[in-house]
């Protein structure tokens, strides 16, 4: 199977004028912009608490390296899916210290 570098099955055009249009990169906030909510969760992980940071705007690299310091800072696993950082354990109070110090001013514990 070839790599078709995700342009949505357009493989040759004959058109000479055809430019095929890449996304743009979604632009990073600054942290003291950032609005994040950090909670914890157990639904559907059997029983298991996670804490969830929600309310990341920008780019995928930028959220995994936001989501890698936090779990090296815990020293617990985790990982970054649909917009979220799970990390695994309850470390709710720990993860919005370390995240005030980096400049995320807004950051708030929401839920329970």
């Amino acid at each position: 199977m070839k790599n078709k570098a995700n342009k949505d099955g357009i493989v040759y055009s004959t058109n000479p004028d055809f430019v095929f249009d890449e996304e743009e990169e979604t632009v990073t906030l600054e942290p003291a912009m950032q609005n994040l909510r950090v909670m914890l969760d157990k639904k559907q992980r059997a029983g298991k608490k996670v804490t969830l940071v929600t309310g990341f705007q920008g780019s995928d690299f930028d959220l995994a390296a936001l989501g890698k310091e936090l779990k090296t800072a815990c020293g617990v696993g985790g990982s970054v899916k649909d917009g979220e950082i799970i990390i695994q354990g309850d470390f709710r109070e720990r993860i919005l210290n370390i995240l005030i110090q980096k400049g995320y001013s807004k950051t708030k514990i929401s839920g329970i």
